[in-house]
């Protein structure tokens, strides 16, 4: 049934023309006097039979322009998508490149505080499941590096290299737990270890009891024990207590570098008097 609706013009059409042709084939055998009605009769007949056929052919050719148009619509559109598709990939490259430039302008003016040589370094890969809270960096001894390196950020101290081949360095992060550096309080010139903490944070541990220590004092490296150079950013101290016994007080610092979100970084190399 739903053949028959979708193609009732062209059915129909082709019923009238074999009609037609009947009534024609007809009049060929009939007399000449009788003749002249059935020729009537086939012009009445075809004039109808020929607007049905012209209809159905200008529908069905109608049909196919609309195809082809949409099929050329249609890959228009998709090749608009596609190059709408390059351009976001071409936007977010930029976007990309711009951020990079921001992080690493920042570096310019901690270099010129810097008196050591030092080279860039990229992360390329992150110890997540370990209990250790490391980095991979994209230097090497090739490059100059060395254990104990020094690894700084644009906002401070992030770690120190504990292993190195000749294209990789493995990074040991100053928020881990075996991570300990030398450092004192910026502002009294306490000074105490920093030590990586199990929560991502840090204790500064070995300050006395009587020492005056303020939340938000500003904590740097104290370059005592020749790792890292004096003056470098650590963090902040956030929270003090004194306990009713002891000799030491319980400090939390938090860093300044956020170690989760590293991307680039300075790997500060040993000898002395260079520049990046």
């Amino acid at each position: 049934m739903s053949f028959f609706k979708r193609y009732q013009t062209i059915i129909t059409a082709l019923i009238l023309l074999f009609i037609s042709v009947v009534v024609f084939t007809l009049t060929l055998k009939s007399p000449k006097s009788e003749m002249v009605i059935f020729r009537k009769i086939v012009l009445e007949t075809i004039a109808p039979v020929e607007g049905a056929i012209n209809a159905a052919f200008e529908y069905v050719g109608g049909l196919w322009e609309r195809y082809i148009f949409l099929v050329g619509l249609e890959k228009e559109n998709r090749e608009l998508t596609s190059r709408l598709s390059a351009l976001k990939e071409e936007l977010n490259s930029y976007r990309e490149i711009n951020l990079e430039y921001e992080r690493l302008r920042k570096y310019i003016g901690l270099e010129k505080d810097i008196d050591y040589p030092t080279i860039a370094a990229k992360v390329v890969g992150r110890n997540r499941p370990s209990v250790f809270k490391t980095i991979l960096i994209n230097r090497g001894t090739k490059d100059g590096v060395s254990i104990d390196c020094p690894v700084v950020a644009a906002e401070g101290i992030a770690g120190r290299v504990i292993e190195v081949s000749w294209n990789v360095s493995k990074v040991l992060l100053l928020v881990d737990y075996n991570s300990n550096i030398d450092a004192l309080i910026q502002r009294s010139r306490v000074q105490g270890i920093l030590q990586g903490d199990r929560e991502g944070e840090c204790d500064l541990k070995y300050v006395e009891r009587s020492e005056e220590v303020k939340v938000g004092d500003v904590v740097v490296s104290s370059g005592l024990a020749g790792i890292f150079p004096k003056g470098l950013l650590l963090g902040r101290v956030r929270n003090v207590q004194k306990e009713k016994s002891g000799l030491f007080q319980r400090i939390k610092v938090s860093t300044e570098v956020d170690v989760t979100k590293l991307e680039e970084m300075l790997v500060i190399l040993k000898e002395k008097g260079g520049s990046g």
